[in-house]
């Protein structure tokens, strides 16, 4: 079983963890938007076969790089995960779903945004 970690594997995870269904339970409620996801990674790029680039994501340990990679072979990309719709198109969606949750949600998303403002009247 290898321990290396392949580009696309990688994104397919975060991808996973960011695109949660709301709401999972009764009680949460969106006050958030991600509007774009930015990953900073140490890879290595190695030719394979008939022309073919294999991308592996580095893994850390005790220090180290892993998967006999030395410093020389180690590149940095940055990738750029942003959603296919809107924010707006997000809010429709969910007040469609959910419109008797709606006054609750902007309710608590004024509130968060609010949070620690010591400054009356503004």
């Amino acid at each position: 079983m290898s321990s290396e970690i392949g580009l696309a594997e990688l994104i397919q995870q975060v991808k996973q963890e960011l695109l949660t269904t709301y709401p999972r339970s009764e009680n949460d409620t969106p006050i958030l938007s991600i509007d774009a996801v930015e990953l900073e990674l140490q890879v290595t790029v190695k030719r394979e076969g008939k022309g073919g680039v294999k991308i592996n994501v580095l893994q850390f340990g005790g220090g180290e790089l892993s998967g006999g990679a030395s410093r020389d072979d180690v590149q940095k990309i940055k990738v750029k995960l942003s959603p296919l719709v809107s924010k707006e198109q997000i809010l429709k969606a969910y007040y469609k779903e959910n419109p008797e949750k709606w006054p609750e949600v902007l309710e608590k998303t004024v509130d968060a945004l609010l949070k620690g403002d010591d400054e009356p009247g503004i």
